[in-house]
């Protein structure tokens, strides 16, 4: 009934709309595309890390948040202490006897908003452990359904001897049940009389991505991984900078040994309206963590740092004071990004940081190429700043690619005046930002047609679209998104990189959407701005061919992929409410070739709950959820055109990928 009520909306509603014509010319490719055109942007915000794609289901594993028991539940004799054994990380909890028989002494934690089992996998416990008495204490490791209705909540438990009054780390391996279990929780016991100090107390599945003991979700690394993404810039975003200088992402605090990393507080704790005020990171997804996953999926690694400003939105920006490091102070951020460049690509035979690089198991270089200083920046301090960045940087690493920032807005006067000044800083790329309605995204197709060839090129870091009082996933403005990919890509040699943002969201975790991936505690799900960044970095091609698309709700562009027996890829969208017949002159090609056409359309919308098929509205703000993962869809097709012209029918609403061998 679905499918006859969408088809007849789809004939009642979308009557084919005026001819159009696309004209190609193939045999004068282009600027070529950057390898970098396409990537990912990673912010720890909704959660995103730490209790997202960082794989560890522990909260406050090292008892460092700033109430020291958050996350955990406890029983018995359980005693914080702060003389532990890591330095950065120094309290840990002992565990007593209660000094009654049936009076148990126990810690238990639920995770990060929650904690999941897959049914039969297996999951690694660790932690510090020591009898301070120099005796041999016992504890009980447990994983526990919190939903059962049996006698025990208990469905696997293993034992540890602790036999030592020195810090040793034990492990021990945990399979859950047959079934996946939504509310599970682990909980620590105290067995015998001998009390046991405990510290960096972890659980991370065993099946996490490739295999890494401080690894990712395996599903949620898979969902990048598949984007084929040529660059990813991290970590963020407003975490960069901070609330305050002290609370920015401070990457010599992510490397090294896990259980050393010391807690900090992310900038998406505060705020009133989405703030889950325990948001802290970890730093166990840290920048050793980000370079070797860059490496496996193939991206070049976009790290951007704090340039000594603290997040402009938090704090008084009409005055220098402490959200802005100066003089002397700043030279401390300096020496962070030039750090950084040794850890990623120095000797370790005669650089510090790259011998942290090669003790934590990678010897060979990252091969570091592009440098961010500062996030969406703006007003009167921040050129000279980045400016005493780049002079040293220039110096000593003149391959390095530095890229500056254009503000938060993609116009206005704040755009107006930053652009000017990154031209005079000569830095290699400017980072620009578009969180705009469905009209602005349709509107800015061309933005770059006439844009200055010479000087900086344009990285779109952070782009959605927000839809005008729909601020959330929805289909149509994914496809709005398309259109405006549509004139990245024509003008690729101006824009060199781009990157939709944010990147994850946990259901119930968020501070903003829209978001690319979804996910709860077992399960994930790719929007319809997922697949339409998919179908472009999947289809990006090496060089642009010249494309004439007449103006209307038609958006194309047109590529020459010469790694793939030199396929002429074009993307069309059709942005209107009605379908539209496309013709598609190929200049300079004749005869017979075969086409594979891929389509995401409103009409491969299949299934919801609560939407009426016969609504436009509903049908545009539907989108892929964790209940119905598969609402939309692309639609692969084959067939053989004839040239150099064939003509098409658009779907309303639509993103159809033609590749032509």
């Amino acid at each position: 009934m679905i499918k006859i009520l969408l088809s007849a909306f789809m004939m009642a509603s979308l009557m084919t709309g005026a001819q159009t014509t696309i004209e190609v010319n193939t045999k004068k490719p282009g600027s070529d595309i950057a390898p970098t055109m396409y990537g990912v942007f990673f912010e720890d915000i909704n959660y995103g890390a730490d209790g997202g794609l960082y794989a560890e289901l522990i909260k406050n594993r090292s008892f460092e948040y700033p109430q020291a028991l958050m996350g955990w539940n406890t029983i018995g004799c359980v005693e914080v202490k702060d003389d532990g054994p890591f330095e950065r990380c120094p309290h840990y909890v002992r565990l007593s006897f209660s000094g009654k028989r049936d009076m148990a002494t126990g810690l238990e934690n639920r995770g990060h908003l929650g904690m999941s089992l897959h049914g039969k996998e297996k999951y690694r416990f660790s932690l510090w452990a020591r009898e301070p008495q120099g005796g041999e204490g016992h504890l009980s490791v447990v994983l526990r359904n919190l939903n059962s209705q049996e006698e025990n909540f208990a469905v696997t438990e293993k034992k540890i001897n602790v036999t030592s009054n020195e810090w040793k780390k034990y492990t021990v391996e945990l399979t859950a049940p047959d079934n996946d279990v939504e509310k599970a929780s682990l909980a620590l016991w105290l067995d015998g009389v001998n009390a046991v100090d405990v510290e960096h107390v972890s659980l991370f599945p065993v099946n996490t991505w490739k295999s890494h003991e401080n690894g990712l979700r395996k599903d949620l690394a898979q969902a990048l991984a598949d984007l084929k993404p040529g660059v990813m810039r991290f970590p963020g975003g407003c975490i960069v900078e901070g609330a305050t200088l002290d609370t920015r992402y401070n990457w010599k605090n992510s490397v090294g040994p896990v259980e050393n990393r010391p807690l900090n507080e992310t900038r998406w704790n505060y705020g009133r309206e989405r703030s889950h005020m325990d948001y802290y990171q970890s730093y166990g997804l840290g920048f050793y963590e980000f370079f070797q996953f860059c490496e496996e999926i193939g991206a070049q690694p976009l790290p951007v740092l704090s340039c000594g400003m603290a997040c402009q939105f938090n704090n008084d920006i009409t005055k220098a004071g402490d959200w802005l490091a100066q003089g002397d102070s700043l030279c401390e951020f300096i020496q962070d990004a030039i750090d950084l460049i040794e850890f990623c690509n120095g000797d370790p035979a005669t650089s510090k940081w790259a011998h942290v690089r090669a003790q934590m198991g990678h010897p060979a270089p990252f091969g570091l190429k592009y440098l961010g200083i500062g996030n969406e920046q703006w007003g009167e301090y921040y050129a000279p700043m980045l400016m005493a960045f780049m002079e040293p940087i220039r110096k000593q690493y003149p391959e390095i690619q530095i890229i500056g920032s254009a503000g938060p807005w993609p116009d206005g006067k704040e755009y107006d005046e930053m652009w000017p000044l990154m031209r005079e800083a000569k830095v290699d790329l400017v980072d620009e930002h578009f969180y705009k309605n469905e009209e602005f995204f349709l509107s800015q197709a061309h933005r770059y047609d006439k844009f200055p060839r010479k000087g900086p090129k344009v990285f779109a870091g952070e782009y959605a679209c927000h839809g005008t009082g729909k601020k959330w996933n929805r289909f149509y403005s994914s496809i709005c998104e398309a259109a405006l990919m549509t004139g990245l890509e024509r003008n690729a040699d101006v824009v060199r990189m781009a990157t939709y943002a944010p990147l994850f969201a946990h259901i119930d975790g968020w501070q903003w959407r829209p978001d690319m991936i979804w996910f709860d505690n077992l399960r994930s799900v790719r929007t319809s701005s997922y697949l339409v960044q998919q179908l472009f970095a999947t289809n990006r091609g090496t060089h642009v061919l010249p494309t004439t698309c007449p103006d209307g709700d038609i958006y194309a562009s047109a590529v020459l992929d010469k790694d793939d027996s030199s396929a002429i890829i074009i993307k069309v969208v059709n942005a209107g409410s009605n379908d539209v017949p496309v013709t598609i002159k190929l200049n300079g090609i004749k005869g017979e070739h075969k086409m594979t056409s891929t389509t995401l359309a409103a009409c491969n919308i299949t299934s919801m709950e609560n939407v009426n098929y016969t609504r436009v509205a509903d049908v545009l703000d539907c989108d892929n959820s964790l209940t119905h993962p598969d609402n939309v869809v692309p639609v692969v097709e084959s067939t053989t055109i004839s040239t150099p012209s064939f003509t098409i029918n658009t779907p309303a609403r639509s993103l159809t990928v033609y590749r032509i061998k």
